[in-house]
């Protein structure tokens, strides 16, 4: 199995190239590898893993997916490869700390930003590698959306919006290409310490990158959407239980704001 990783950073995608070069050398399983990369890349980022049979490599290519006109150059990097799993790990939030919509700075860009890296990328991206995994009857497509998702999100309504998205768009692929052997499943995290979320300490709800890769990685085959760990499954239970009128209400958005601020050392 050869690796491909795209990213924005050339830099961190060359070092990371050799981190993930090492895990080859030390002869580590999928599970392992794939914890290595994700835990690598946890924003902005789609792993890529081949099914080449003509030894193991790491191949980089350097994007930003708030742009829109980087999927040309992708394909052809990727061309007649045999991609056998992508990771869609890409991801932003509009604003480090929570807010209203109209609060957000530089709005209009942060507006773009979003729906190209969080929405667009995944949808060409999976456009990009399907048509082989249906050639060859199997494949799998992980996609990260947000526990977010499941709640009204006021504060963080842009990215909540497009999370949904991902949910959406994920299990409609399921069902359309489950029948031709391949795997679409929508992992929903709620706190993973990234540099996204402000690098949060890790606690009992808040997973590393590697504890949490470790951990949904189980889930692969239990469906076409999961939370990746029983505590995320738990969590989320607790707050789709939450009326409606509570989560949308000016106390919650404050003291949820204060919350997060207080995370991040805000």
């Amino acid at each position: 199995m050869s690796v491909i990783i795209i990213s924005r950073n050339q830099e961190k995608l060359d070092r990371a190239a050799r981190k993930i070069g090492n895990v080859f050398t030390a002869g580590k399983s999928a599970s392992q590898l794939v914890c290595s990369l994700r835990a690598q890349f946890h924003q902005r980022s789609f792993l890529v893993l081949t099914e080449l049979t003509t030894g193991q490599e790491v191949k980089v290519i350097a994007a930003d997916f708030t742009k829109d006109d980087r999927y040309g150059h992708i394909q052809e990097n990727i061309e007649g490869l045999e991609i056998g799993i992508l990771v869609n790990n890409v991801g932003i939030l509009p604003s480090k700390i929570p807010c209203k919509l109209l609060e957000t700075s530089d709005l209009e860009e942060r507006i773009y930003d979003v729906i190209n890296c969080n929405v667009k990328a995944m949808v060409k991206m999976c456009r990009i590698v399907l048509p082989g995994m249906q050639q060859r009857g199997r494949g799998v497509i992980l996609n990260v959306s947000s526990g977010i998702a499941k709640i009204p999100c006021p504060i963080y309504t842009l990215y909540a919006a497009s999370k949904v998205f991902v949910e959406r768009f994920s299990k409609g692929l399921q069902a359309e290409y489950k029948s031709k052997g391949i795997i679409i499943q929508m992992v929903a995290p709620f706190g993973v310490s990234t540099p996204m979320t402000g690098h949060q300490k890790p606690d009992m709800v808040t997973f590393t990158p590697e504890e949490f890769v470790r951990s949904s990685l189980k889930y692969l085959k239990a469906g076409d959407q999961t939370y990746g760990s029983v505590t995320h499954t738990i969590l989320g239970g607790i707050v789709q239980s939450i009326p409606t009128w509570v989560l949308q209400s000016e106390a919650f958005q404050h003291h949820f704001r204060e919350y997060v601020k207080e995370k991040v050392g805000g």
